[in-house]
């Protein structure tokens, strides 16, 4: 299995409720929410931690502003929608100095550490806080790729258009990410020195 076979092809699903929510229908803009917020959620927890709730309510404030000046579909919805929504994020860090961390008990992340496909890994691990936090310590280029592939549902293309880079470095920062978190479970497992707790909504640097 690779990365692009575990992430589910959301390049269209999102397309008539996209229409009808440019259209003035409050329905469709709900069914947008609840389908968007969920993997925006996570990845802003990733960017400002204990914050993302206030921050992503600020980013549904400007989508329903702008929505209506919104021209592309589907999966370009998500992008969108991630892009305000880091754009938020940014903010957000510029105006605050980083608040004191809260330890998360993370040891269920210690059976992920068993050999199995990096893609399979991720897709089980980002369903949890501490999973994110634990995607928030890899190197900033690849823990926006994890993210935004695996936790959001980008593909490469859309990922790359949010980062502002080539879908080619998209890709290669997300597998690289992906093994270097195989292989760091992995070996404190095999050392017996997983941590049992790890540090909540921890932050990484982000620049635009």
């Amino acid at each position: 299995m690779t990365l692009d076979d575990a992430e589910p092809d959301r390049s269209d699903d999102l397309a008539p409720v996209v229409r009808a929510a440019c259209g003035g229908d409050d329905d469709a803009f709900r069914a947008l929410y609840h389908a968007v917020q969920p993997g925006l959620l996570r990845y802003l927890r990733a960017l400002v931690g204990q914050d993302a709730e206030d921050v992503a309510s600020e980013a549904w404030l400007q989508i329903a502003r702008d929505l209506r000046s919104y021209r592309g579909e589907g999966g370009g919805f998500r992008a969108w929608a991630v892009s305000i929504g880091r754009h938020r994020a940014l903010d957000h860090l510029r105006r605050q100095a980083r608040r004191p961390a809260e330890s998360v008990a993370v040891e269920q992340l210690a059976m992920l550490a068993d050999a199995q496909d990096t893609a399979t890994l991720a897709v089980d691990a980002v369903g949890t806080d501490a999973a994110i936090a634990l995607i928030a310590t890899l190197p900033r280029d690849q823990a926006e790729a994890v993210l935004l592939r695996v936790v959001v549902g980008l593909d490469a293309g859309a990922a790359a258009a949010v980062l502002g880079k080539r879908a080619g470095a998209v890709r290669t920062a997300a597998h690289r990410g992906l093994r270097r978190l195989a292989g760091q479970l992995a070996q404190e497992r095999s050392a017996g020195t997983v941590p049992g707790r790890l540090v909540r909504g921890a932050q990484f640097g982000v620049t635009r």
